[in-house]
């Protein structure tokens, strides 16, 4: 299995539907890939030096986004509802390991792992029409 940082990118377009619920471990799928990715994405670690937006996984009923590395990096992750590409939380990793983001219960997390969990726990917001 190789490195993320040395996975081949596959460009291939890739509609909302067919991206995977779990790890790509042979491959990165770039956000420019997504057919429905928003410019607010595709822009997500841009500020920060990161031109590639990698598709994760998905958490529930969110999709995962990485602009950056992984483990105590420059980055920020990005959680859009498959369903509603608008709602997007983010989470912003600094170099020393701490990081915030505001999740989709409302609470500004400190700990990646208690962001990723307030994703777990809390579904999207269903739009009123």
């Amino acid at each position: 299995m190789a490195a993320a940082e040395d996975r081949p990118i596959d460009p291939t377009p890739m509609h909302t539907a067919d991206l995977p619920a779990t790890p790509q471990r042979d491959r990165t799928i770039p956000a420019t890939a997504w057919v429905e990715a928003p410019v607010a994405l595709l822009e997500l670690g841009r500020d920060l030096g990161h031109e590639l937006v990698a598709y994760k996984r998905r958490i529930g009923p969110w999709l995962l986004w990485r602009a950056g590395p992984a483990a105590k990096g420059n980055a920020r992750y990005a959680a859009l509802a498959a369903d509603d590409v608008q709602q997007q939380f983010t989470f912003r990793l600094h170099p020393s390991g701490d990081g915030e983001g505001l999740g989709p219960d409302g609470v500004v997390h400190h700990r990646f792992r208690a962001w990723k969990e307030a994703l777990r726990d809390h579904a999207p917001t269903v739009a009123s029409g």
